[in-house]
């Protein structure tokens, strides 16, 4: 076990590493210290069936079983199981929301449902909607009309802008998206073509936010959503545990305590693997260990947990730079409201290698066909390089984010980079705590 001084030195040196948190609780009294109640998670998972129709108006294109958002759980073959476990039989899955409807990212969850719950509320204020109408209503021309005279706005480094921009639009809000330096420029024209406005800046994911802040408040028909701290966000992410744990189900996968769910879930500022924490927990209490992965260069989460509560910190204070391949995972502090959550539901936080996420970039594709950015393969690099000999899993789950939309040029040139890197997934290089 490493004190926390040489923790922070293989921090401030970017060696990948894995910190155990040793504010863990047992689940029921961890759930109990959150933000969030039962009635919450109950209430977030209720909320989206009564958009079905809506949805399904919306987005006829889109394969929506139901007016689901949902993605498939998905068992990997044999041989690439076993690279990443090193054990023969032990059961790998993928919880695949790089292909998520509509817009292909973890983000999809929880902006969908802040958006609709607050275009919800607009028609319901505006007489348009009464409470026992069907909500496609919201599909109408008239609800358009009434939206386009309301403005979202966010701070993003690409996917949940992108999920805001498609909903948002879609519904027929103004939206404005702050997107810092670290998103691509593929993500900022894809928003464009959609019809949302775009404010580049040379600042950071946090600088970003701050000026869509800024930008809502001028505005008094804007609707600012906040990454670093929305409840919606979060409760929305945490949709995903009930129709996951149906599909864990249907495997005839049974975790218990002493046979858990191992899930690595990729983090930036933190909402929403927070919030799909919080939902697997609610879900299947201590038989479910959850991790956190996050780049070397911004482990956000990971220092935010080891300084505590009381005071926001940064990367910056820690000498990193904040500079990884993984934009989405580029965050130099991470969101109070998240760290808050998990304190004591987050089993601990694994920082993974450029290099490592770029190995698996294409080893996922080339032994899978899964098409991924450098986020969404941030549990494989970290589930290959841990080992822990005081419990085996039932499964190990990668739940992945990101990827499905990704042009063939941009992820081209991922493919090139990952020659160029060769061989190394990160594994002799970590250090566990």
């Amino acid at each position: 076990m490493h004190s926390e001084e040489q923790s922070l030195d293989l921090i401030r040196r970017q060696v990948p590493t894995f910190w155990k948190n040793p504010h863990l609780a047992g689940a029921n009294q961890a759930l109990s210290s959150t933000p969030f109640t039962r009635a919450d998670f109950d209430e977030a998972h209720a909320m989206l069936p009564r958009f079905a129709d809506l949805l399904v108006r919306l987005f006829p294109e889109a394969d929506l079983a139901s007016g689901q958002i949902e993605s498939p759980l998905l068992a990997l073959a044999a041989p690439l199981a076993e690279a990443i476990t090193r054990r023969r039989s032990e059961t790998v899955l993928v919880k695949a929301d790089h292909s998520l409807p509509i817009t292909g990212s973890i983000k999809a969850r929880g902006a969908i449902y802040e958006v609709l719950l607050h275009a919800e509320s607009v028609a319901l204020c505006e007489g348009l909607l009464q409470e026992g109408n069907n909500r496609a209503v919201l599909a109408e021309e008239r609800a358009a009309r009434l939206f386009s005279g309301h403005s979202l706005i966010v701070g993003s480094t690409g996917n949940l802008g992108f999920s805001i921009g498609v909903i948002g639009r879609a519904l027929g809000f103004c939206v404005e998206v702050h997107m810092s330096s670290e998103a691509k420029a593929w993500k900022k024209a894809r928003l464009t073509a959609l019809g949302a406005r775009v404010v580049e800046h040379a600042g950071d994911y946090t600088s970003a936010v701050a000026a869509a802040r800024g930008s809502a408040r001028a505005n008094p028909n804007a609707y600012f959503i906040d990454d670093e701290n929305s409840d919606l966000l979060l409760l929305g992410y945490s949709s995903a545990a009930p129709h996951f744990a149906s599909q864990v189900k249907a495997m005839d996968i049974e975790p218990t305590p002493a046979a858990p769910l191992e899930v690595f879930l990729p983090c930036g500022v933190g909402g929403a693997p927070a919030g799909i924490t919080l939902g697997l927990k609610m879900q299947y209490g201590d038989a479910v260990r959850c991790i956190f992965v996050e780049p070397v260069a911004s482990p956000c989460m990971l220092l935010q947990l080891m300084a505590g509560l009381d005071r926001l910190v940064s990367v910056y204070d820690f000498d990193l730079d904040n500079r990884t391949i993984a934009d989405g995972l580029s965050v130099p502090r991470a969101s109070l409201l998240a760290a808050q959550t998990v304190r004591q539901l987050v089993d601990g936080v694994a920082t993974v290698s450029d290099e490592s996420l770029l190995f698996w970039t294409a080893q996922l594709w080339h032994e899978a066909g899964m098409k991924l950015e450098p986020s969404a393969v941030a549990g494989f690099a970290a589930a290959r390089a841990m080992e822990d000999g005081s419990y085996r899993p039932c499964a190990r789950v990668i739940w992945t984010t990101g990827g499905s939309l990704l042009p063939d040029q941009e992820f081209q040139s991922l493919l090139d980079q990952a020659k160029q890197v060769g061989r190394n997934d990160g594994f002799a290089a970590v250090s566990r705590n």
